[in-house]
């Protein structure tokens, strides 16, 4: 084990955020329960706002940025966890309160890790990440509501080209729903009808301000993107349908209406993938192994080196990424 490793650093430079390659030794990390060797991370839009500077993820610094791992526990004080166990980890305030995946060695709690399920390699699971973690959580929670299973019409995945999108839109059409893709990149219909999307509709059309009540089309909803285009996947969902809302892209307001509620019964399903409890991630992982297909992984990401992180961070918030990136952490 190397006497000290790389790691992507956020700290304060002139009362702002600022990210950047540093190197760090066992006796810097926190003093958790469990030391894993990080083999993946991946680059989320969060990751992104986070090493650019253009969001105030970090709530302390330095902080170590990486919403995500997996990786191979090293040592452990908990009986939960032994050398050699393959595990990953999503969210539980990494990068924001706690040291996160950006880094050859992280110390972490035995209750944020899961064990790697059989289906996947490590650099798979990081494929899927938070975002694809997320997905199953949106998915599970529109056939817990139960309208999506018991309507033909279409299940509308918006952002459909980000991290989030993509899987979901794989997992719906894997059970047999009819998947309507929004997106404003016409280049990316081929690769969203590869994971299953059967119709498309331009995002600027969802984008501009409608009416409360539209024309009802939805069964079910994923949403990443927030603002008004919640607001019309909420005003354009059927009755007694649900829209699960997991992002906010286009921003953190909602400029609608209690109409779609009170008049046709539309539920909004908040989706939270940071602190979900762990019967809701295992639930969300077991939905993943048996309906994300492993072929389609590699459809959905590529691997990239730690050492173009900077870049990949600026590249997700112009989103300029299409799918998953994959970051090596441990050549």
């Amino acid at each position: 084990m190397s006497d000290t490793f790389q790691a992507m650093v956020i700290d304060m430079a002139d009362g702002k955020p600022q990210a950047g390659f540093s190197q760090l030794s066992l006796s810097d990390l926190p003093d958790h329960d469990v030391l894993v060797e990080v083999h993946y991370s991946t680059v989320n839009y969060k990751d992104g706002l986070a090493l650019t500077g253009k969001g105030r993820i970090a709530r302390r610094t330095p902080m170590v940025g990486g919403i995500d791992l997996a990786g191979i526990v090293v040592e452990s004080r908990s009986d939960k966890w032994a050398p050699g166990d393959k595990v990953i980890v999503n969210g539980w305030g990494l990068s924001e309160t706690e040291w996160g995946g950006y880094s050859r060695f992280q110390r972490l709690k035995a209750e944020w890790l899961i064990a790697l399920p059989e289906t996947f390699s490590l650099s798979q699971a990081m494929a899927i990440g938070t975002a694809g973690y997320t997905a199953a959580l949106c998915v599970n929670a529109l056939e817990d509501w139960g309208t999506i299973a018991n309507d033909d019409r279409e299940i509308l995945v918006t952002g459909a080209a980000g991290g989030v999108g993509s899987v979901a839109i794989s997992l719906l059409a894997d059970k047999g729903y009819k998947v309507t893709a929004s997106t404003g990149r016409p280049e990316t219909r081929d690769y969203l009808g590869s994971l299953g999307a059967s119709d498309f509709v331009d995002r600027a059309s969802l984008s501009e301000k409608g009416g409360p009540l539209q024309k009802e089309r939805w069964a079910g909803v994923v949403d990443s993107v927030g603002s008004t285009t919640l607001a019309n996947a909420l005003s354009q969902t059927v009755y007694g349908g649900a829209v699960a809302a997991c992002g906010l892209a286009a921003g953190a307001d909602l400029p609608a209406t209690v109409l779609p509620h009170i008049l046709r019964g539309v539920a909004l399903l908040g989706i939270d993938s940071v602190m979900a409890p762990i019967p809701k991630r295992i639930r969300a992982w077991q939905t993943l192994a048996q309906h994300l297909k492993t072929e389609r992984i590699g459809t959905l990401a590529r691997i990239e080196p730690f050492s173009e992180l900077p870049s990949l961070a600026q590249d997700i918030v112009e989103g300029k990424i299409r799918g998953r990136v994959v970051v090596e952490i441990a050549p």
